[in-house]
């Protein structure tokens, strides 16, 4: 990659500009729990899986379950959330491998969606690097009393590196109801007063079985698993999919489905989850033996897929997703939606162009395509990359060449040797555009990662309102870059989405 000589001014006034940039960065993790954080709720969370171990053939995924307002007070112990604290994640897996063999952790939800504490400091880009990197900051600063022996800080398959920066290795659903603050102090006192201790088993007690036992604490028979689909046992697939019906059946719960797409990067995409007969009836793997030796059987097989387990979390999420603090079917007091034909004609159209905002349309992200090929050129004339091939290698590049840092703000950095001289970029969100940052490695940052998401399927790749994001980023990168020195950028006009208050105040 050729070093340009145009630089953009590192003065106090550019600084100030980034830090501008800033309260749109907190407000993305906000946005994506908008549509209950008013009041507290449960969530059931989908993983999709991850093609290591038994995911590479059965591709169940994992399951998790999201709290609004338990949060940790430690990794094994629960507590309710203080003010402006986001809520958790816990979970259960086969080995968490801390010095205790216990059954679950639960983690921050910006430590296990991001890796780190602050969504504002969220990853550009997934890599095993920075993954690991993030892995080993959660062990030194949370997990230091439960994670001392070397056996645990030094095994690179412990299950508890699955609860940092999961997003940076797939992508997951999460099904969202309300729930009572008494419903929240007694599950916190029945998982406190219970022994924390692994009794993990794939048939009879895996991590779909954990996350139906909690659920069932709030709402009984809420979740359960799918007999005939998933041959007896338990799968997260089931899990969501009851749970989502126990939520459509019971209105005044207001589902809602939020989406974290796997963050652009170098890391395998995840897949689709499966259940039993979904794998049989989909799975390339298996299909040449179910034709040879279960060939009468494969029709039944398909056959009570189609019936009985259809369930697309990506439709689901299509029809029920939400940015806001109260749901589109709720007036700003909370009142019951209005029930004159007229009003529910007016709701339901608000109701769609809410998740057109959210989603984006067809049409919409056809625009940005087209958009985004005139700033690849102009790239490529001012040898931002040699290449349009250079911007789909570029995370390939910046990870072989560079070392992720973390600094004293707990913001990423990557050192990298360009030009002779080692530059440092800034590699999370809320410090790529900083002055510091190299506008040429930051400008080309930006434009793999928008890149990787215009050419990501539509279940795969983030919200329109986040990409939105991502966009004007790309913009302010590519005009502090192609400005003369000593010229200011400004920074770009960005609206706090409805209903989502500012934060990142200094």
């Amino acid at each position: 990659m050729q070093r340009q000589t145009i630089n953009a001014s590192t003065s106090s006034a550019e600084h100030a500009a980034h830090k501008r940039l800033r309260p749109f960065g907190l407000a993305l993790l906000l946005m994506a729990l908008a549509c209950s954080c008013a009041l507290g709720d449960v969530g059931v969370i989908l993983n999709e899986p991850v093609g290591s171990r038994l995911d590479f053939v059965t591709n169940t995924g994992h399951t998790s379950v999201y709290f609004s307002r338990i949060c940790a007070e430690s990794p094994v112990k629960l507590r309710l959330c203080g003010p402006g604290e986001e809520g958790s994640v816990m979970s259960t897996y086969e080995n968490l491998g801390e010095d205790s063999r216990y059954a679950w952790n639960i983690v921050p939800l910006s430590v296990y969606v991001y890796g780190v504490p602050d969504a504002r400091n969220r990853p550009v880009f997934g890599s095993e690097k920075i993954k690991a990197l993030l892995e080993g900051s959660y062990r030194d600063q949370s997990l230091a009393d439960y994670c001392a022996r070397q056996s645990c800080r030094s095994n690179e398959k412990a299950d508890w590196r699955f609860m940092v920066g999961a997003g940076m290795t797939r992508s997951m659903y999460v099904f969202v109801v309300r729930t009572t603050p008494e419903q929240d102090i007694e599950l916190i006192e029945k998982f406190n007063s219970l022994p924390n201790q692994n009794h993990f088993n794939f048939v009879t007690r895996n991590c779909a079985d954990f996350v139906k036992g909690v659920v069932d604490t709030y709402f009984p028979h809420a979740a359960h698993r799918d007999v005939i689909n998933d041959f007896g046992m338990t799968s997260p697939k089931a899990v969501a999919h009851t749970f989502t019906n126990y939520g459509l059946n019971h209105p005044d719960l207001q589902l809602c489905v939020l989406h974290f797409s796997q963050a652009p990067g170098t890391i395998r995409r995840s897949g689709e989850v499966r259940n039993g007969t979904e794998l049989f009836y989909r799975s390339k793997i298996l299909l040449v033996p179910m034709v040879i030796y279960a060939d009468y059987e494969l029709p039944m097989v398909a056959a009570t897929h189609i019936l009985t387990g259809r369930f697309n979390p990506e439709r689901e999420y299509e029809q029920h997703p939400s940015l806001q603090l109260e749901p589109a079917n709720l007036s700003a007091n909370g009142a019951d939606p209005p029930a004159n034909p007229g009003d529910i004609t007016t709701l339901r159209s608000v109701e769609m162009q809410d998740r057109e905002e959210i989603l984006g349309t067809k049409h919409e992200w056809e625009y940005y395509r087209q958009e985004f090929d005139g700033i690849v050129q102009q790239a490529l004339r001012q040898e931002v990359v040699p290449n349009q091939r250079a911007i789909r290698r570029f995370f390939d590049y910046l990870d072989k060449s560079g070392e992720p840092r973390v600094d004293s703000r707990g913001e990423l950095w990557m050192e990298v040797k360009l030009g002779g001289k080692i530059e440092n970029v800034g590699v999370s969100m809320d410090d790529i555009l900083a002055a510091d940052s190299d506008p040429q490695l930051s400008f080309a940052l930006l434009l793999a990662r928008v890149d990787q998401i215009l050419h990501s399927p539509s279940h795969c790749r983030e919200s329109m309102v986040e990409f939105k994001e991502d966009w004007s980023m790309l913009e302010y990168a590519r005009d502090r870059y192609s400005a003369p020195a000593g010229v200011i950028v400004s920074s770009p006009t960005r609206a706090t989405p409805q209903g989502v208050p500012a934060s990142g105040a200094e």
